[in-house]
C-alpha cells in the first residue's frame, strides 16, 4: 500500500473516531488531543520494546508491538493531515538532510 492510500484509510478511521467522540464528549478531539494520545501509544511502544528487548514480561509481546507500531503509524500520518504537512516531501526532505549530516560527520571524525 502506498502512503497516500495509508493516509487515506488513517484519515477515514479519524472521521470515525471523531463522530464516536462526538457522541460521547459532545465534540471531537482537538489537534492537541490526538497529539497527547499519540504520546500515550509511544509510551505504551516503549513498554513493548523493552519487553522484546527481555527488561519486562508482556504477554504476547511481539502481537503488541506489532499493533503499537501500526497506532503510532496512524497518529503520524491523522497528525500530518491535521497540520497539512506533505508527510512524503518532508520524509524526502528530512532524510536528504540527515544523510548530508551524517556524511560531513563520517568525513571529519572530530565531530
Amino acid at each position: 500500500m502506498e502512503l497516500a492510500e495509508l493516509s487515506d484509510r488513517a484519515w477515514t478511521l479519524r472521521q470515525r473516531y471523531a463522530e464516536l467522540e462526538t457522541r460521547r464528549h459532545g465534540r471531537p478531539w482537538s489537534r492537541e488531543e490526538i497529539a497527547l494520545g499519540f504520546v500515550g501509544d509511544v509510551g505504551d511502544l516503549m513498554k513493548l520494546v523493552q519487553a522484546a528487548e527481555g527488561v519486562r514480561a508482556i504477554p504476547d509481546a511481539r502481537a503488541r508491538l506489532e499493533h503499537e507500531l501500526a497506532d503510532c503509524l496512524w497518529s503520524v500520518l491523522v497528525l500530518a493531515r491535521l497540520y497539512e504537512v506533505d508527510l512524503e516531501e518532508a520524509f524526502d526532505r528530512t532524510m536528504a538532510e540527515l544523510d548530508a549530516a551524517i556524511a560531513t560527520r563520517l568525513r571529519d571524525p572530530g565531530s
